[in-house]
């Protein structure tokens, strides 16, 4: 499987790594969370080349992630916004901060804790059952073929 044939796979993961799949776009998303929007601010926070920021802004919007949102005209420039999609990554990010601070965080901690607005609490993100609301973790799920598998038979023919 070569990296750039990820979209074609029969695979969500395959599939999410072709958008999401790059340090650097996991480090724009981690900033859009926290409510940067701008190129200049993006660039300044990461650090990275305009060149490489413009492909990484550009892919998330083609890709329906963000969306571009004009703030001024002359020069043109644009806010970059979470779109549905943008937002539905929120749990991912989540999960991908709290195993950094349980597996990489020095003595001091974690650098950024999570608070629940609604209960006034720090939490630790917990993946449940959609159906009946237990907790879930790698032992407690099985997987089977969805209706979007591929029949390996259908190739034979």
């Amino acid at each position: 499987m070569k990296w750039d044939d990820l979209d074609a796979q029969p695979c969500s993961v395959a599939r999410t790594l072709a958008v999401v799949g790059d340090r650097w776009t996991l480090m724009i998303l981690r900033d859009c969370f926290l409510g940067v929007q701008r190129f200049d601010d993006f660039q300044h926070r990461l650090g990275l080349s305009r060149a490489l920021l413009a492909d990484r802004l550009k892919a998330l919007t083609d890709a329906g992630v963000l969306e571009r949102h004009a703030y001024q005209t002359r020069p043109e420039r644009f806010e970059y916004r979470l779109t549905p999609a943008g937002i539905d990554l929120h749990p991912i990010m989540l999960g991908l901060a709290d195993w950094g601070n349980r597996h990489l965080a020095d003595d001091r901690g974690a650098p950024l804790l999570y608070r629940h607005k609604t209960c006034d609490h720090d939490f630790r993100p917990v993946t449940t059952c959609s159906h009946c609301g237990e907790a879930l973790d790698a032992r407690s799920v099985a997987v089977r073929p969805g209706p979007g598998f591929p029949d390996p038979r259908a190739a034979r023919r």
